[in-house]
């Protein structure tokens, strides 16, 4: 299995249009960016990709424009379905995965994109080219959110999406013990937030949840660029 971190940033992106503070201004001068957050999965000749962001025709343009093979929703915020769009003249649309609620929304947002939709129960494995993928609930209200776990066999991925620390049990279970564990950490220490995880609370899930290796994604322009444990855009892991 090989993941590729197609954007690691929030849904402003960083830098941030307009800002002046020193981890936008270095960015700018130096070409660093967090694009929206997003993973590519590739197994076998499969290519699956996690959320779908504003900025997809830029991360597929700078993956080598893979052929995706199906995509999976984790839920309806702009920075995590925005882009589906962006497959229009480039390949049939890919089949969309995901929650009953999640799938549905992005039905009713998408009602002039003809794709098949194949919501999944959350707990309840499902199988896409050659991978198990299992959804679980996470908290960032109001939005219904879901993490996922995936494994081919081998090795196990774990993924949070956005949420706050207080996830259900059932999910910390299914993300038990994971080989590499990405999750939300858009704000640095000292700022808790209802919806997301701050650096600290991330690193502090990771730890709980055992996770063999883990990289914090969704970050935001008040997280350093050389911050311990971050993800970068265009980082691969091959597990």
């Amino acid at each position: 299995m090989k993941i590729t971190l197609l954007g690691t940033g929030d849904t402003t992106g960083t830098p941030l249009v307009g800002c002046t503070c020193p981890i936008c201004t270095e960015g700018a001068a130096s070409g660093r960016e967090r694009l929206r957050t997003s993973l590519l999965v590739e197994h076998e000749g499969f290519t699956l990709l996690i959320d779908t962001s504003p900025d997809l025709r830029r991360q597929l343009l700078q993956t080598g424009s893979p052929h995706i093979d199906a995509v999976i929703w984790t839920h309806g915020h702009y920075d995590h379905f925005a882009g589906f769009n962006d497959f229009y003249r480039v390949q049939r649309y890919p089949p969309g995965y995901g929650a009953p609620v999640v799938v549905e929304y992005m039905q009713n947002q998408f009602h002039f994109i003809r794709f098949t939709a194949h919501p999944q129960e959350p707990y309840v494995p499902f199988t896409l080219g050659g991978l198990t993928i299992t959804l679980g609930e996470v908290n960032h209200p109001p939005a219904p959110t879901f993490g996922l776990l995936i494994e081919d066999g081998e090795t196990r991925v774990g993924y949070t999406a956005d949420t706050n620390p207080d996830i259900p049990q059932r999910t910390k279970d299914l993300l038990d013990g994971c080989d590499l564990f990405f999750a939300d950490a858009l704000f640095p220490n000292g700022i808790v937030h209802p919806k997301h995880m701050n650096y600290s609370e991330a690193v502090s899930l990771a730890g709980e949840l055992h996770a063999k290796d883990f990289r914090l994604v969704h970050l935001s322009h008040k997280i350093g660029w050389d911050a311990p444990h971050i993800g970068y855009d265009g980082d691969t892991f091959v597990l």
